[in-house]
């Protein structure tokens, strides 16, 4: 089974550096991330959503390679195989892209805009499902970043532990708001 983390960030830039992090520790095989979205909120308050997969691309790859092979098998039967792969690999590349464009993978896109909307202008958050992750390693190659949890899947014990990994030194959160040390 999959989780959900949703993290939010100060900067516009920190969730792309952060996604550039979790790509290089699934090299490592340290994290198996199923699909990863980065939500950017410009000064406007406009969400932009930056997908790790392109569908339309894959669609159109896909597409394009079984357009050809049976084109080419058609075209073996009007004795012109190869036109036949010519039009069949563009009319399947066709397909195979408008199909891509249309579906949806992964986290589902009308949550990811409803909860990037919250978060604050000139912001970003980053959407990770992932498949497996060694938390240890992956908390301790993250150390440094301070982020925001703002929705998970996990349980609270594993939630309340990323969370502080996540938090400035120092800066005990409650729900995402800072909250003073307290004196001793």
């Amino acid at each position: 089974m999959s989780d959900l983390i949703a993290v939010a960030f100060d900067s516009p830039t920190e969730a792309d550096s952060v996604l550039l992090k979790l790509t290089e520790m699934r090299k490592e095989y340290l994290i198996d991330l199923e699909d990863a979205v980065v939500v950017v909120r410009d000064a406007a308050g406009v969400v932009h959503l930056k997908q790790s997969i392109n569908l339309t691309t894959i669609g159109a790859t896909s597409g394009g390679m079984s357009g050809m092979l049976w084109g080419g098998l058609v075209g073996l039967l009007f004795l012109n195989p190869l036109a036949g792969m010519a039009v069949g690999g563009a009319l399947g590349a066709g397909m195979g892209a408008l199909s891509g464009s249309l579906a949806d993978y992964g986290i589902d896109d009308k949550f990811i805009k409803e909860l990037g909307s919250t978060i604050a202008p000139n912001s970003s958050a980053l959407f990770v499902l992932l498949r497996k992750v060694q938390p240890e390693k992956v908390l301790a190659e993250l150390q440094g970043v301070h982020g925001r949890v703002l929705r998970t899947s996990l349980s609270p014990e594993k939630e309340q532990k990323l969370q502080e990994a996540l938090s400035a030194p120092g800066v005990l959160t409650h729900g995402g708001t800072p909250v003073a040390p307290a004196a001793s």
